[in-house]
């Protein structure tokens, strides 16, 4: 062994290995205080309602449609708190359509995603459709971006 050198192979692999042990159970340690600190953070409230999307939700029939839909039957359009449908029903009660899915709300922009539907608009399944919304009383207008869906609902009573 040359002089000045004090310890044999089998004493450095194991300082070696020890020193790593403490190198890993160090990383191991910031990575797991790190982890805590970011479940401990109260989480962001998620933004409250709008006036607006409060006042969406409830069940609407369709009162004026530029494309000529109010004859033949009656439509209903439903809000929830992140869902909507649409139905059409013939004058004998029989649903000649329905479809519906999750929608959201910025400013009075509104988007809807269509996630089911029954076999008439089955072909509208994955679609998005924009709109610029406004609800004043009891009559709720939708200016179609993009769609011709420009339509005027009142409040179901």
């Amino acid at each position: 062994m040359p002089e000045g050198d004090y310890m044999s192979v089998s004493t450095k692999s194991v300082v070696f290995c020890r020193a790593l042990a403490v190198a890993i159970v160090a990383i191991l340690s910031i990575a797991g205080a790190a982890l805590i600190q970011a479940q401990d953070e109260t989480p962001k409230a998620e933004t409250e309602p709008s006036k607006l999307h409060d006042d969406l939700i409830g069940a609407w029939m369709l009162a004026e449609s530029p494309i000529g839909q109010v004859t033949g039957g009656r439509f209903l359009k439903f809000f929830g708190r992140k869902h909507w449908a649409t139905s059409q029903f013939d004058k004998d009660g029989s649903v000649t359509y329905h479809h519906g899915g999750t929608y959201t709300l910025d400013g009075d922009e509104y988007m809807e995603t269509v996630e089911f539907a029954t076999g008439q608009t089955a072909q509208l399944v994955g679609q998005k459709f924009r709109f610029k919304v406004n609800v004043e009383g009891d009559t709720y207008t939708q200016t179609g971006v993009g769609n011709p869906y420009n339509e005027v609902w009142k409040r179901g009573k």
